[in-house]
């Protein structure tokens, strides 16, 4: 089988590199906010949209145009990977996988691809890249790269910029080294419950520097915008929100990672995370209800990473030849997995489950992860598992079987 494998490093570049890095990816950002903005006009005037070859098309004119000839400094096969993004954004929101894209505003999201191998070097030995009209960029060289590289992107974070490498190779169809099953119930006051009865206690990593960030806020608000003394208050803001960000992966990774070696069967909730953190304000015509409470558990919902989380729980889980599930989440904390009775009764606190017909007791959080893992057991009997919202058909692998003997 064919795994793709994206191995990422952070970039040494000179001044005038990182000048280039910043021009290249605002030519980007450039090109998307140009080629959104005449798509939204084609459709305000009742016509077709575009597609990839007149989008490639216009950037032609664009490269060419007295007053956007900067284009041209830029390499062109990012330009045209943008107009990509766009197109693949749009048809998320055709499909209802996504919202209607956006512009892009500078300084979120600084990032820019090379498509083709033919395109760029690297000499691992010397631990650099080459890379059309930068030259050779050294980087840090903390693991070694395995496969063929297909593409490179960089990307520019926290004052930093790196490089992602994505590479394929063929390997062998894994077999689990794990017979068991689990099923997982996510929350705030435990980050993952299983249905063992052991849990995982939240990170929190932007909890525990929320008044710090707040004060360094506060700093920066009193700055003149754009000034000297403001593009370095900004900077340190910009450290914090790095930082959070950092500890937030390093958590998931290592715990998605020892799941998915122990596990060979994962069952988790089919939860729709955009939904369930959507504000509650409302609008001036019929104002939200408890927006204050909204938003703190909204922001606490947000610090968990609970889509990442299932983002990585998905390929781990299947490098280690097991296989993961998504069930419907209704009721899973409702539900007593003794006789089955559903109530609202049965849950009477946030953390204490009582059914009101058997008098089955124990932990709601315990409940609602046994519960995902019987769910996970019917869908795997019908072949079918729940994802982004819809059943399709899935064949149970040799791990999954090995589950039942």
């Amino acid at each position: 089988m064919k795994r793709l494998q994206a191995f990422k490093f952070e970039l040494q570049p000179n001044g005038e590199q990182q000048r280039l890095m910043r021009r290249f990816s605002g030519s980007c950002r450039f090109v998307f906010n140009k080629a959104l903005a005449m798509q939204k006009a084609l459709y305000e005037q009742g016509e077709k949209k575009l597609g990839y070859a007149g989008l490639c098309k216009a950037l032609t004119g664009w490269r060419n145009d007295p007053d956007t000839l900067w284009l041209g400094d830029a390499p062109v096969h990012p330009l045209q990977q943008t107009l990509k993004d766009l197109e693949r954004a749009y048809t998320n929101f055709f499909a209802k996988r996504a919202d209607f894209p956006r512009f892009k505003k500078k300084g979120m999201g600084d990032v820019f691809r090379y498509p083709d191998a033919k395109q760029f070097k690297i000499d691992q030995g010397n631990s650099r890249l080459f890379l059309p009209k930068l030259g050779w960029v050294r980087y840090r060289n903390s693991r070694d790269i395995v496969g063929v590289a297909k593409n490179i992107t960089v990307s520019g974070c926290g004052g930093k910029w790196f490089a992602s490498i994505q590479t394929e190779r063929e390997v062998e169809q894994p077999l689990p080294t794990a017979t068991s099953a689990i099923g997982i119930d996510v929350g705030i006051a435990r980050f993952a419950t299983m249905s063992d009865e052991t849990f995982i206690a939240p990170l929190g990593s932007f909890k525990k520097h929320q008044q710090r960030l707040a004060r360094y806020q506060r700093r920066m608000s009193r700055k003149v915008k754009f000034s000297n003394n403001w593009k370095k208050a900004k900077a340190r803001v910009q450290k914090i929100h790095t930082g959070i960000a950092n500890a937030r992966k390093d958590f998931l990774h290592k715990t998605t990672t020892t799941i998915s070696q122990n596990h060979a069967l994962v069952c988790i909730e089919d939860l729709q995370v955009r939904n369930m953190s959507r504000s509650s304000k409302g609008t001036s015509e019929q104002p939200g209800k408890m927006v204050k409470q909204k938003s703190g558990l909204n922001r606490a919902i947000l610090d968990q990473g609970w889509g990442e989380f299932r983002r990585q729980l998905d390929y781990k889980v299947a490098w280690n030849g097991g296989m993961l599930l998504a069930v419907p989440p209704h009721n899973t904390s409702r539900t007593c997995p003794c006789c089955g009775h559903i109530s609202k009764d049965n849950r009477q606190t946030q953390a204490k489950f009582l059914c009101v017909d058997c008098g089955y007791e124990n932990n709601a959080d315990v409940v609602g992860a046994i519960n995902v893992l019987e769910r996970g057991y019917r869908l795997l009997a019908c072949g079918e598992s729940v994802q982004s919202g819809r059943s399709v058909k899935q064949e149970p692998t040799k791990a999954t079987q090995a589950v039942f003997v």
